[in-house]
């Protein structure tokens, strides 16, 4: 019989194909000003002590927004485009998502160990149907300059993935196909280089955002009753292989697909998100990962801390019996101090942004009561809401916990606001 916790194997898989892929550069975010403009948000003030700034104010239906900081500047995405700000909050330049390729479903991160920004974009509505997933990496830790996006061919995806990275490595994961995993090495990507790109068979689960300086490449994937830890690191001729797989039970209290969420004067619903977390970290030899779930019939989100034996240190709910909490995503700081970021939607109200912080000296499983940032005016026109929002650490002091949240606009479509937390 297997143990509560047990090594699946320590076999080494080597990838089933590679595939080199010359990058598409630019010498600037902006294509030395030839760029389509595009100016979204800004206006900065202070909430308290928390800087408080707009996103975009696209007005789409799945604004799908995300963030990255490092180098002195935020990066933003969402479906119609990137835009940078400095910290205090100022818009500093925009483009659309035209301009790196095209593509939807953005998600982005600062490398901080190679100083260098990155983002997926997948464009699945090209004529040649190759469907490019578009990873696109700056050559420096600032975004305005140069930029190296890869074009690579998947044409059996059917929607947007995950990317995460390590000190040495960049993932990918996606669903549809046979190959659903790629893996690629930072350096070349950020030298510009022809980059050679590892294709794995089937799933490894999603990747992570490995913060802590080590070399090798974490996936996760939960299934109804485990959490599966698949590492990925140099195999003996240099190239990428599985080199660990740790299935353990997660014993997780509520692991339902989130139902839709009601909202003041409408009998419409609005999506809810997924019960896969859309961002993952690993942070003091730690993983940790948010997602939304079913509780009472209601979405809720739920926090999780596990060692990366597969072992669970603490797990966190936020819940109510009458509201749902949506689109979540985390971010962890140097200190093991914690940011959850989400949205809360009900009867008596319209979708809103939300976050809620603890610090490590505070009790296992406990969240500080939730922080407004943008409140819903009026009720979407149900169903899809996005699939996610952004919160990262800041990858210049890997202290201050940064997060991009949706509200419903006076129409009920998405506009965004940032916060910058120090806690």
């Amino acid at each position: 019989m297997l143990s509560a916790l047990y090594l699946l194997t320590a076999v080494q898989v080597q990838p089933v194909r590679k595939l080199v892929v010359t990058p598409i550069h630019q010498d600037s975010f902006n294509k030395g000003g030839k760029a389509k403009k595009r100016v979204q948000g800004g206006n900065p003030r202070m909430m308290g002590t928390t800087l408080v700034f707009d996103g975009s104010q696209d007005g789409n239906r799945q604004v799908d927004p995300q963030i990255a900081v490092g180098g002195g500047y935020v990066l933003h995405g969402t479906n119609s485009g990137l835009v940078i700000y400095n910290k205090k909050g100022e818009y500093v330049d925009g483009v659309p998502q035209s301009e790196f390729n095209n593509g939807i479903d953005p998600k982005l991160f600062y490398d901080m160990h190679n100083k260098v920004f990155g983002f997926d974009l997948w464009y699945y509505y090209d004529k040649p149907k190759v469907k490019p997933i578009n990873i696109s990496i700056s050559a420096t830790s600032d975004p305005r300059g140069a930029w190296n996006t890869y074009a690579i061919p998947s044409p059996d995806e059917v929607d947007g993935g995950g990317i995460g990275f390590s000190r040495k490595w960049i993932g990918y994961s996606w669903p549809g196909g046979n190959e659903r995993t790629l893996v690629m090495k930072t350096a070349e990507a950020k030298a510009g280089k022809p980059a050679t790109v590892y294709f794995f068979s089937g799933s490894l689960g999603s990747p992570v955002m490995t913060q802590d300086p080590t070399d090798d490449l974490l996936f996760v994937q939960l299934t109804n009753e485990d959490i599966v830890l698949t590492t990925v690191g140099d195999g003996p001729r240099g190239e990428p292989v599985v080199k660990k797989v740790v299935r353990a039970p997660h014993h997780f209290t509520h692991f339902g697909y989130p139902p839709q969420s009601p909202m003041k004067g409408t009998d419409k619903k609005t999506a809810s998100g997924d019960r896969n977390p859309k961002n993952l970290v690993v942070q003091g030899k730690h993983l940790w990962f948010s997602h939304a779930v079913n509780v009472d019939g209601r979405a809720a989100v739920q926090w999780h801390q596990f060692r990366l034996d597969g072992s669970e240190v603490q797990s966190g709910l936020i819940s109510d019996p009458t509201d749902s909490f949506i689109q979540t995503t985390i971010a962890v700081n140097k200190h093991n101090d914690v940011l959850v970021g989400f949205q809360q939607a009900g009867p008596e109200m319209f979708v809103s942004g939300r976050y809620a912080l603890r610090l490590d000296k505070d009790r296992q499983g406990m969240l500080r009561p939730i922080v407004k940032l943008a409140e819903g005016l009026a009720a979407t026109e149900g169903g899809a809401w996005g699939d996610y929002s952004g919160s990262c650490v800041d990858g210049d002091d890997m202290t201050r916990l940064w997060t991009i949240q949706s509200f419903a606009n006076a129409q009920g479509r998405g506009g965004t606001v940032i916060a910058c937390v120090k806690p």
